[in-house]
């Protein structure tokens, strides 16, 4: 597929973007080797592939799901404004 620079121009008003008139020809010659290079890789027959989770075959290390913080729920309430059944009460904002 071949993007032109008067693709790019249309392009880059719907985006609502800036381009040098100078950089145009570039960026249409870049967009197109793109689009180029995966009409190739779509061309690859993958049928016979598993998909990975992670190119590497890596596993995630998980840690030791226990309590590291202690609650400070009442201290922290005891400077609050206002507060009801260890709920922070805030001033209603949206009707």
């Amino acid at each position: 597929m071949s993007v032109g620079p008067e693709d790019i121009h249309k392009i880059a008003h719907l985006a609502r973007l800036k381009i040098e008139d100078d950089k145009i020809v570039k960026i249409s010659e870049d967009i197109s080797n793109i689009l180029s290079l995966v009409e190739q890789l779509q061309k690859i027959d993958t049928s016979n592939i598993e998909p990975m989770a992670h190119p590497m075959d890596a596993t995630q290390t998980l840690r030791v799901d226990k309590v590291t913080q202690i609650n400070n729920r009442d201290k922290l309430q005891s400077v609050a404004p206002n507060t009801k059944d260890g709920l922070f009460l805030v001033p209603k904002v949206i009707e």
